[in-house]
């Protein structure tokens, strides 16, 4: 009886170990998980911060070199109704 006793309680002692050794592994995917996320956003708010400070040193460049005045043709290309 003793003997059955034992091996019950080693059984459950094994089960519980087995749960927290999953919990434990779930918990580091999950640290894990977050990591790359913080790395990722880092990583775009580094490459915004660049942007926008190569944007301010030079204001003409990048998407704003095409606003403004539209160019002008050549006398020759022009049409004179």
């Amino acid at each position: 009886m003793r003997k059955l006793a034992k091996s019950r309680a080693e059984e459950l002692f094994t089960a519980s170990q087995k749960k927290d050794k999953q919990a434990l592994k779930e918990k580091e995917k999950a640290r894990q998980k977050e990591a790359e996320r913080v790395a990722r956003l880092r990583a775009l708010r580094l490459a915004k911060e660049a942007a926008d400070k190569e944007a301010a040193a030079n204001p003409k460049s990048g998407s704003d070199a095409g606003k403004g005045s539209s160019p002008r043709l050549p006398q020759a290309h022009r049409h004179n109704s």
